[in-house]
């Protein structure tokens, strides 16, 4: 794994009253009421996701969970808020690009910690 494959790309933007955040790199989608509770939420579940690929019970199909990107139409409104606001910069009230890190633990029974 490069290191840049372990940063996540995502998003989260506002719609009504609530708050969706999206992790591009892992096709992952969270919703709640502020922007850090959906941000939280979208963490906790990328934790959970990235656990049950690499030792769960879905470790078989490792390579392919941790390489399941979003559709077209999510990178095409990433990249356009790249643009707009510079990567890592939009934070305004309806919109926010953000980054997280690929929490990969590597204890005993990871398969990946001699690679």
């Amino acid at each position: 794994m490069k290191p840049k494959q372990l940063i996540l790309r995502c998003y989260a933007e506002k719609k009504g009253t609530v708050w969706q955040a999206f992790c591009l790199d892992l096709n992952l989608a969270a919703q709640d009421s502020s922007f850090i509770q959906a941000r939280n939420r979208l963490h906790a579940q990328i934790e959970s996701y990235v656990e049950d690929a690499v030792t769960g019970e879905d470790a078989t199909y490792a390579d392919q969970l941790l390489s399941r990107k979003a559709p077209w139409p999510c990178w095409i409104k990433y990249y356009y808020l790249c643009a707009v606001y510079g990567a890592g910069a939009a934070k305004n009230s309806i919109m926010q690009l953000f980054t997280e890190v690929m929490p990969i633990h590597l204890g005993h029974n990871c398969p990946y910690k001699h690679a």
